[in-house]
């Protein structure tokens, strides 16, 4: 009896035995087995290293000034046993983002590789400040201090290793007319093209904020904003939401009241405030005029511009530590059928009726406070929305030529005769490029379109 009990013994573990082996064996066909690598541990373009960011799965590689991206070759390390496709040293063009894949076994990872050439300047400060430079238009611009003597500045230029620069860095230049600089290096040779202004003198702006004075803004994208406005005008004050309550904010004499809010996508208790929405009121009824961008485009609803209940229908946006980098698109605005208007004057257009506002490879938290049509508020289209709301779409996303899926630039009311709002409100719309987990983002090269359409905006609100 005892044998015959050990032998059904013997026969049951082998049986669980079998079942362990042919289950071990099945997860690895089926792709249950985890605990092998898909990471690249070495991305090298022409020998240079590239940064391998495996939480988001994305490589970086930056080249020289001027290297030509179309023809190159990467060699990769990956563990052993796996697989990469394209395979290491297959020729690509690299001119525009390419997904890697990295297979092991069953189990993969998908890479996006970017690979730049580096910017030939990579700053320009004159007497510690910085300009912007936009290196897809070849443009330094630069706004001084009022009553700076421009005839005789010296700039003190950063360029990439292997790059010259000429005039020099430190040379002493009349910036009273632009001033073209010529970068080189073995490979190529560009012409950038430097323009240092002084404030003009433009419309009064009052700069709207929730901070008791300009330099209590905590928001770098409002504070940007004001940085520039102080700059641009020499008519700039700063207004905050206490001082219009209380009336301690005379309001007499200021052209446009500005108001970029960006630190979230509820509006803030005391803009709300019955003291402040009226006495606002009371300013753009006597003639007055109100720039809204960003989230404070919804502010059109508190302050009558619109019928009760008829502001953006679709605000939404990242905060840090969310965010994210959008490789493959530059973006942008359509303003297809008012190519004229004189808010979209002057901005660098990639074709008749489109600009650009955030360059790809932009870190981005997408801050957007627009009127979505087709499915939501009953307006269908743009006509609808124009009918409803009183306004005139200006513009929409850079695909909707024909304006009827989103109204991310618009003025109040609608005709041209007394006009008071100007909304802008899409997310490329974005003064501030944030830190990505602590890493610099690349500058923003369309920039100045930013800039110039708010200069614009205020500008137009003047002239009634």
């Amino acid at each position: 009896m005892k044998t015959i009990f050990n032998k059904f013994q013997i026969l049951i573990l082998l049986l669980i035995s079998t079942i362990l082996i042919w289950s071990c064996d099945n997860g690895r066909e089926d792709g249950l087995v985890t605990d092998v690598s898909v990471n690249i541990s070495s991305f090298k373009v022409n020998g240079f290293l590239g940064e391998i960011d495996n939480k988001n799965d994305k490589i970086t590689v930056t080249m020289p000034y001027g290297t030509a991206l179309k023809a190159l070759s990467a060699v990769i390390e990956i563990p052993q046993s796996a697989v990469v496709s394209p395979a290491s040293g297959t020729t690509q063009d690299f001119s525009q983002p390419i997904k890697y894949r990295v297979q092991n076994g069953n189990i993969y990872k998908d890479y996006q590789v970017v690979v730049q050439a580096q910017v030939p300047i990579i700053s320009f400060k004159i007497n510690g400040l910085s300009a912007t430079i936009n290196h897809s238009s070849k443009t330094i611009s630069l706004t001084m201090p009022e009553g700076t003597n421009l005839t005789a500045l010296q700039p003190t230029i950063e360029v990439a290793n292997g790059v010259n620069i000429n005039p020099a860095s430190g040379a002493t230049i009349n910036f009273s007319s632009p001033v073209k600089f010529t970068v080189s290096n073995s490979n190529l040779t560009e012409i950038y093209t430097a323009t240092v202004t002084t404030p003009v003198s433009g419309p009064s702006v009052a700069f709207l904020g929730t901070a008791a004075n300009r330099t209590g803004l905590t928001n770098p994208d409002e504070i940007a904003a004001s940085d520039w406005l102080f700059g641009k005008f020499s008519g700039a004050v700063y207004v905050s939401m206490t001082d219009v309550a209380s009336g301690a904010a005379n309001l007499t004499g200021i052209n446009v009241i500005w108001w970029h809010f960006d630190s979230a996508t509820a509006l803030p208790g005391e803009a709300l405030n019955a003291n402040v929405t009226s006495k606002i009121k009371t300013y753009l009824n006597a003639g007055g005029n109100i720039l809204l961008t960003g989230f404070a485009a919804q502010y059109v609803d508190a302050l009558g511009i619109v019928p009760s209940g008829k502001g953006p229908n679709n605000v939404f946006g990242d905060f840090l530590p969310n965010g994210f980098v959008d490789a493959g698109s530059d973006w942008g605005i359509s303003f297809k059928g008012h190519e004229t208007h004189p808010v979209f004057e002057g901005l660098q257009t990639y074709e008749s009726g489109k600009a650009n506002f955030l360059q790809k490879g932009t870190f981005r938290l997408n801050h957007t406070a627009w009127w979505f049509l087709p499915d939501w508020g009953g307006y269908v289209n743009g006509a609808g929305w124009r009918t409803q709301t009183g306004g005139n779409n200006l513009a929409s996303e850079a695909w909707d030529n024909t304006l009827d899926g989103r109204v991310a630039v618009a003025e109040f009311p609608g005709g041209t005769a007394n006009k008071k709002c100007i909304t802008i409100s899409m997310g490329a719309y974005d003064w501030y490029n944030e830190t990505s987990n602590g890493t610099p983002s690349q500058p923003n090269g369309f920039l100045d379109n930013i800039k110039k359409i708010t200069e614009n905006s205020l500008n137009y609100l003047v002239t009634n």
